[in-house]
């Protein structure tokens, strides 16, 4: 295992430098090279348009530009990315979509060091990887076992739920996502008829009560 990522040249994203450091130690201590890290998603692509990497490890959840319309866009710009999608929530929802959007693996943070090694390693190589403790709850969630009301979202209704449930404005996630006030607007809209929500606190109860974000 500690030479399983010989040779393969990496980028962190995470918005938290401790978190970001303790990757490094790991993941070089298994053999890889940092070539850059990243503490947003709009950094995150940057950084993987220079360096063009093995594998980009990030964060799902940051500043700005989250890690689920970073790797949108990524995967716009790099069809062949590689990218292991992290995240600290337990929640099926984002590891689904994630993994829809392209991302090459998926893994919980509360998962052991080891794990992310193994990880790392076969998304560098272009394997699917799927964290083993979510896989048998995204299995069911594809087959329409999941009571998750965000299922009944668009991957752009999702995106922008996450943004005003963690109480940004409709100027602000307009701004991040480069889209009209309006278009956002319509967004709500749609969002909060199918999650039955009456205005932006219930959207904040019903993410925290699925997951999706923390209290």
């Amino acid at each position: 295992m500690a030479h399983s990522l010989e040779n393969l040249r990496l980028v962190l994203a995470d918005d938290h430098a401790i978190v970001r450091m303790g990757f490094r130690m790991l993941l070089e201590g298994a053999g890889a090279t940092i070539v850059a890290e990243a503490d947003s998603g709009e950094a995150a692509i940057a950084a993987f348009g220079e360096h063009q990497p093995d594998a980009l490890v990030m964060d799902v959840t940051m500043p700005g530009l989250g890690g689920l319309c970073a790797l949108d866009r990524l995967r716009a710009r790099h069809p062949g990315a590689r990218v292991l999608m992290l995240s600290a929530h337990e929640d099926s929802q984002i590891p689904m979509r994630a993994l829809r959007s392209g991302a090459t693996g998926y893994l919980s943070k509360r998962a052991q060091p080891q794990e992310l090694v193994r990880a790392v390693a076969q998304v560098a190589r272009g394997q699917r990887y799927v964290d083993p403790e979510l896989a048998p709850q995204l299995a069911l969630a594809q087959f329409g076992g999941s009571n998750d009301p965000a299922d009944a979202l668009t991957d752009k209704e999702f995106a922008v739920f996450l943004e005003l449930a963690k109480g940004n404005s409709v100027t602000q996630v307009a701004d991040t996502h480069k889209l009209s006030p309006s278009t956002v607007g319509t967004h709500l809209y749609h969002i909060k008829q199918k999650l039955n929500a009456a205005n932006a606190a219930e959207l904040a109860l019903i993410a925290v009560r699925s997951g999706l974000i923390e209290a």
